[in-house]
């Protein structure tokens, strides 16, 4: 994940606040920095995100050097210029999904850049095209990106800031794009009737399908001898009806602006567009429903820096969650509920940056039934008083074995996911490093919409763990060659082990996750604290209210 911010920081809460916070329980961290472990994680962390970042750097590139030179001897300012411009000096970017599409034919990226950040005071989505990729047309992982901003916009109240240019369907692969596309207006359509605002600034191209874009949108800012917004080019319109047409006649800002009404402005100039946009977002009077931040704000007795040697090389290794919640919540202040119970499940109250929040985190990896019914009233509690949820997880998932089947793990952790499923308070998960089976249900997971949802750098995804999940198809192999008394290959069977571990390997890397938006970003450790704070920030634009009434929960 990354990130820009020299500064960030809600309003401390007052001397009452200050008061409630001196009575929670300030963390004391037992780590041993050094210890060979922690030396061992670091290194390993460390390795990890060298790699991250030169994938990051692939996905700054756009397009490469060619098509970045070329498009700014044209007079254009990059997809990022754009962004940067737009933002509030010195505030925070939050950019969401930077792998998308890593591991395939795509540009990493996926040719658009999205993210929450703060304009004119108004925290917002930012969805901006990148011309230098393929002409910014859209891709079956831009499309899932754009679509994944577009929730996060709707379920977090916020305005969408539309930076345009794109030549539309990347028309090879109009087959997994043509029918989902249409929900892309269909969602800025419902956004605009749930009274969030939405915005396109026209830098380019916006045609065919795309001309929708500042159509639907509420605001539409056209630059001048730039925008071209048709349904149909020169060459289609010349195809379709024998008319001969230029494209400032078909689609220029200066005839939208006069004759046809499309632009709602006229800019003469890329940083005019994005001034006037500026313009619009101080001038909607936007108010945001949530409460503040009521808690003190002070950072953790503990550096952050330690979160490298704290998550593990090795995920098979357990460690304690507190001592990331020591590098984490305000304060280092954990209220822990029933800390003697269920204790593979750690569950209690903090605050981040200000905001008021429960924790579920996973202490050895594995949930038990005492587990899975201490995380389902935890939750109920979370919504009993309005209070966002962290998901932090590792987890090989829920316990089997004949003994928890006929103490009954199965609606015990039933309980768990409706309690998950039910919630109406936001949700944001963490997942720190293994995130396995069930667990990953019962822990909010992406299959259960939480807010927004991210990864540490060398996290793990799957059914089950890629030795484990080799070992089960091997055992069931061996059983099928008893059943029909045929003699089982040894030798074949190691291969498909191992060919099946690597698969199950690759599959369960968090670059591979994360470019096909199973996440919405790769971590920094080190970054967790401020990533959530922008993320309980935004998800407070709207109304944090929990449910008081769940579905029937098996006894």
């Amino acid at each position: 994940m990354t990130y820009s911010a020299t500064r960030w920081a809600p309003a401390p809460g007052g001397p009452a606040a200050r008061a409630r916070a001196a009575e929670g329980t300030v963390l004391r961290s037992r780590l041993d920095t050094a210890s060979e472990l922690y030396c061992t994680n670091r290194a390993a962390q460390l390795a990890n995100l060298a790699q991250l970042e030169e994938q990051l750097e692939i996905a700054r590139a756009g397009g490469g050097e060619h098509y970045r030179d070329r498009h700014r001897r044209r007079g254009r300012l990059l997809v990022r210029e754009r962004v940067e411009l737009l933002l509030d000096r010195d505030s925070a970017f939050l950019e969401l999904s930077p792998l998308a599409a890593w591991g395939t034919e795509f540009a990493v990226g996926a040719s658009v850049v999205t993210g929450i950040g703060v304009v004119s005071g108004v925290e917002v989505v930012v969805i901006g095209h990148d011309p230098t990729v393929r002409g910014g047309t859209m891709n079956p992982y831009s499309l899932r990106k754009t679509l994944r901003a577009l929730d996060i916009a709707r379920r977090n109240r916020l305005p969408v800031v539309n930076l345009v240019e794109s030549g539309g369907a990347d028309l090879p692969n109009q087959s997994d794009l043509f029918v989902q596309a249409g929900k892309i207006f269909h969602d800025l359509s419902a956004l605009s009737a749930d009274g969030i605002p939405t915005i396109a600034l026209v830098f380019g191209n916006s045609t065919a399908g795309g001309a929708y874009v500042p159509g639907m949108c509420d605001h539409a800012v056209l630059v001048d001898r730039q925008a071209k917004v048709f349904l149909g080019g020169p060459p289609l319109v010349k195809m379709a009806t024998g008319e001969e047409s230029d494209d400032e006649d078909l689609g220029g800002a200066a005839m939208h602006a006069r004759v046809s009404g499309v632009a709602d402005y006229f800019a003469v100039d890329e940083p005019d567009a994005i001034r006037i946009g500026r313009r619009i977002l101080s001038e909607i009077n936007w108010r945001k429903r949530g409460p503040g931040p009521s808690l003190p704000a002070d950072p953790p007795v503990y550096d952050a820096d330690e979160l490298l040697g704290i998550a593990p090389a090795d995920i098979r290794v357990p460690f304690d969650p507190r001592e990331v919640l020591a590098r984490v919540v305000d304060g280092s202040r954990f209220g822990e509920y029933k800390p003697d119970y269920g204790t593979s499940l750690v569950t209690g109250w903090a605050s981040i940056h200000g905001f008021p929040v429960g924790v579920l985190a996973n202490a050895n990896g594995v949930l038990f039934s005492a587990e899975a019914k201490k995380g389902a009233e935890f939750i109920q509690l979370a919504n009993q008083v309005d209070t966002p949820l962290i998901f932090l997880q590792n987890t090989t998932g829920f316990m089997v074995g004949a003994a928890y089947e006929q103490g009954g793990i199965i609606k015990d952790g039933a309980k768990m996911i409706n309690a998950v499923t039910n919630s109406a308070v936001p949700h944001l998960t963490v997942n720190m490093a293994a995130s396995f089976g069930a667990g990953n249900y019962g822990m909010s997971g992406r299959a259960y919409d939480p807010r927004l949802m991210f990864a540490w750098v060398g996290a793990k995804l799957a059914v089950m763990g890629a030795a484990q999940l080799a070992g089960v198809l091997s055992i069931v192999g061996r059983a099928a060659a008893e059943a029909a008394g045929r003699p089982f290959d040894t030798a074949a069977d190691d291969q498909r082990r191992g060919e099946i571990e690597r698969q199950i390997g690759e599959e369960s890397h968090a670059f591979f996750l994360s470019g096909k938006l199973y996440d919405d970003g790769v971590l920094d450790p080190r970054d967790t604290r401020t990533v959530l704070g922008i993320a309980l920030s935004a998800a407070h634009s709207g109304p944090i209210e929990g449910r008081r009434g769940y579905g029937v929960f098996r006894m």
